[in-house]
């Protein structure tokens, strides 16, 4: 792999667990060495590396604090890459899928503030428990599939949060 991997550039273990705080700081920290104003009067040289080392800085925190994200770069580091976009193979969850969405549009229907809140902590729930179970299985080359199963429904999970946080703002308009 040419690029160094996300979490030696923030100087941590490879792994799902990871502590928001502190890899929000060394970001920062990171962030400042190689802000390309910092780059202003060195060479055209120096300053498209600074540009690219920025934009590597960024976008590997950009994964490694989004739980769906990095299951996703947990699972390429340790197997062949995968599909963006896969059906998934997995029928209970499909119908859970089917419910959250006709759940969402009638709390849209109805603007119910409330109901979209209690919507979004039983989200919130779901979310853990899924970034738990990948969390214990990842990497495990025998439970692999079961990764890659948790990590799509993570990433399932992240969109419909982001549709719930939109829905909420619309309403509080």
């Amino acid at each position: 792999m040419g690029t160094p991997c996300h979490f030696a550039l923030f100087d941590l273990q490879p792994g799902f667990r990871l502590d928001p705080e502190l890899l929000a700081s060394r970001y920062r920290e990171l962030a400042r060495h190689v802000h390309p104003d910092r780059f202003a009067d060195a060479s055209e040289r120096e300053q498209r590396l600074a540009l690219e080392q920025s934009a590597s800085l960024n976008e590997a925190y950009r994964t490694l604090k989004n739980a769906p994200h990095r299951a996703r770069y947990l699972l390429a580091l340790s197997g062949p890459e995968l599909p963006l976009e896969v059906t998934v193979q997995d029928p209970s969850f499909l119908l859970q899928q089917m419910q959250w969405r006709e759940e969402l549009e009638d709390l849209h229907d109805s603007a119910d503030l409330a109901g979209v809140a209690q919507f979004k902590r039983r989200l919130k729930v779901a979310q853990d428990e899924l970034n738990e179970s990948f969390a214990v299985c990842w990497d495990d080359a025998l439970r692999r599939e079961e990764a890659e199963r948790l990590m799509r429904r993570m990433q399932f999970l992240d969109k419909l949060s982001h549709e719930v946080r939109q829905l909420e703002e619309r309403l509080d308009d």
